[in-house]
């Protein structure tokens, strides 16, 4: 108790120090939980670009192919799903709700969706986050588009906006609809998703434009019963780049897939979005690996610069160690001295760095949701995370017996003797 009192007495006469050291460690602490938390919640919210969603049917091609163009909007589909075929699937047993996604169209390098008012329902981001507006509402009539948060934040586009989409994916297309302008009705608000960089347009558009029609025809009229409208919206297309499906039970789920893998008319393969996306972040371990490389380099860092001060302030606090020897303080009072105050600093630290992890998550939260699409949890910390907590306590301490034990070795008349 006496030796905890005095290592306290003496990190108070050197606080300047004792707190550039603390503070050291609180830092490298708060990064550590940090990157280990972001590095967690990245991998839960990778595979929860989409949820909610049992299948993902669309034309047979592999797993993750599906995934990257259906979702991610990457890549191309080589066949489509006959509109035949929706219509099967979709009145099956256990079958709650469809979305139908036609792909091909784009508008300045960003992908064009058609789809059905349904979408704005039933699609889920994150841990079943629906979708919800900015400004505005979802598409009504054929002419109207809504748009994705990144979309109408990096073109400038705003609410009664006029555009044109392109035939074709990229920057570069040489067929515009002009003939066919779309006017912006809603902005989503971010999501850090795919939708973000998604103008959505009614299906039944889709059809009418690559046929030569107009969306603006006096046909296009309100109609007086929503069911009605939705299905004016929808149309009848030849064919559809892919579906998503939600069922009533997820038991329903296995023996759909199944059923529809082995369809006969059609070459078709129904996914689960959820086992194919922990599938392709088994692709991308190396930036997982990447980031708990990062953590240690943090981690090692801070602790050679805490050794790096203690055996600084160690020398110079030679007298005073010589002085507690001559009044009779053994040399493993000194060891033991120099042990608790690292203890301390350590402990400390990792207090402080904790603080400052839970204030960092909770002013970041917002931004790595609709920025990067990380949904970030703010719970107490993790057996994992108490884990790497004692091991910093146990690494402080460690480098903390390397002054401790020269301590130990210095003697009253090399203290004494000091040369100024």
């Amino acid at each position: 108790m006496i030796l905890l009192k005095l290592a306290i007495s003496s990190l108070y006469n050197r606080r300047a120090s004792a707190f550039l050291t603390l503070f050291t460690i609180a830092v490298s602490v708060m990064l550590l939980l940090s990157i280990e938390r972001v590095r967690v919640d990245a991998k839960s919210s990778f595979s929860n670009t989409i949820s909610g969603t049992d299948l993902i049917v669309g034309a047979r091609t592999g797993d993750i192919q599906l995934l990257l163009s259906s979702v991610f909007r990457i890549g191309h589909a080589n066949n489509g799903v006959s509109w035949q075929s929706y219509q099967y699937i979709k009145q099956q047993r256990g079958v709650n709700w469809t979305i139908p996604l036609s792909l091909g169209d784009s508008h300045k390098g960003q992908a064009v969706l058609g789809t059905s008012a349904d979408y704005f329902q039933h699609y889920k981001f994150a841990k079943k986050q629906q979708l919800s507006f900015s400004q505005g509402r979802a598409f009504a009539h054929l002419n109207e588009v809504v748009l994705g948060a990144q979309v109408a934040a990096k073109l400038g586009y705003s609410l009664g906006d006029s555009i044109v989409i392109s035939h074709g994916m990229g920057n570069t297309s040489f067929h515009h609809h002009d003939d066919n302008p779309f006017t912006v009705v809603g902005i989503l608000d971010a999501t850090g998703t795919p939708v973000d960089k998604t103008l959505h347009i009614p299906l039944a558009a889709i059809e009418l434009i690559h046929s030569g029609n107009h969306t603006s025809h006096e046909h296009e009229h309100e109609h007086e019963h929503e069911h009605e409208q939705h299905d004016d919206l929808t149309g009848e297309p030849k064919q559809i780049t892919a579906f998503l499906v939600g069922f009533d039970s997820p038991l329903y789920t296995l023996q759909v897939r199944r059923n529809i893998n082995q369809y006969k008319p059609e070459a078709l393969l129904a996914i689960m979005p959820g086992v194919t996306l922990r599938e392709l972040w088994e692709m991308l371990t190396i930036v997982e690996k990447i980031l708990l490389l990062f953590s240690i380099v943090v981690v090692l860092v801070s602790l050679l610069g805490m050794l790096t001060t203690l055996l600084a302030s160690l020398n110079q606090r030679r007298r005073e160690l010589a002085i507690l020897r001559s009044v009779g303080a053994r040399p493993w009072h000194l060891f033991t001295l120099i042990s608790i105050e690292s203890l301390l600093i350590t402990f400390l630290g990792c207090l402080v760095g904790c603080g400052l992890f839970y204030l960092l998550m909770s002013l970041a939260t917002g931004y790595l949701q609709s920025n990067a699409g990380i949904t970030i949890t703010i719970a107490m910390l993790s057996s994992y995370e108490l884990v790497l907590i004692g091991a910093i306590m146990a690494a402080g301490f460690i480098v903390g017996l390397i002054p401790a034990t020269r301590a130990y070795f210095y003697s009253l008349s090399d203290g004494m003797s000091i040369k100024i």
